[in-house]
């Protein structure tokens, strides 16, 4: 399935979502429309993993759309960012893991689509940065949000506050990918990372993500009583019968 910008396959159980949008990935209304889209399939399939990864070499997406900008008043503003908001608060809140896969530049809007992702996998040559104040802007997609939530307040004013990139040494450094590669290897080592995950079952995947967004989100109490809860239920699913049978037998489970 496609869109002119934005194409879909899957790869058995992994929906790899690919980005076209020459020059350099801007996040433009087609674009985010795309994605949406593609967020769609994700939905009503089986796939357990989503991946993105851009095609074109260089840039994971440089940002928003600034030469539509240009043009925009405060009405186009807002519809703007609401389309391009949706797709990437759908990620963010897929019940299923989801994977960014970031070769050169995820700037703004960009890195702001890399943050909704439940992981980041980054090349060794990549650049990520939120360089909004230079435009007398500030993030519109999630970016002073998620930022913090992913590396401390601290470390994420430096970023927002002034219009800097890091590499991608210092942005695994400060928690801002999960792991670097090569540069080159960045597409295999994200879909073999979604294959690893998509080997287990949605409902584990599913627990782990409530359960981490609950200890961002609630007090200590209340989050250790969900996990309990969670754990309860997937034992008396067909799933954990499953898993603990083959520990037992010394098999590899099939979930």
């Amino acid at each position: 399935m496609s869109d002119d910008v934005v194409t879909w396959t899957r790869h058995e159980r992994v929906l790899v979502v690919r980005l076209a949008s020459p020059p350099v990935n801007a996040l433009s209304a087609a674009v985010a429309a795309g994605l949406d889209a593609a967020v769609d399939a994700f939905e009503i399939s089986d796939a357990r993993v989503l991946v993105i990864v851009s095609d074109l070499p260089g840039f994971f997406v440089a940002g928003a759309d600034i030469k539509a900008m240009a043009g925009f008043d405060e009405d186009d503003m807002a519809r703007y960012l609401v389309s391009l908001r949706r797709p990437i608060e759908r990620i963010a809140a897929a019940g299923r893991p989801s994977i960014a896969v970031i070769e050169g530049q995820a700037l703004g809007g960009g890195l702001e689509l890399a943050m909704a992702a439940t992981l980041r996998v980054a090349g060794r040559g990549a650049r990520l940065g939120l360089p909004e104040t230079r435009l007398g802007l500030i993030p519109g997609a999630g970016g002073t949000q998620r930022l913090p939530r992913l590396v401390g307040r601290g470390r994420a004013l430096d970023l927002l506050l002034t219009p800097r990139t890091v590499g991608a040494a210092e942005a695994h450094a400060i928690g801002l990918v999960d792991r670097i590669v090569a540069a080159g290897g960045e597409e295999e080592a994200g879909l073999a990372w979604a294959a690893e995950l998509a080997s287990l079952p949605t409902s584990a995947l599913t627990a782990v993500l409530r359960s981490v967004d609950d200890a961002h989100d609630l007090p200590l109490t209340k989050g250790l009583a969900r996990e309990a809860d969670r754990v309860a239920d997937l034992f008396a699913g067909e799933d954990a019968r499953e898993g603990v049978a083959a520990f037992l037998e010394r098999r590899d489970p099939d979930f």
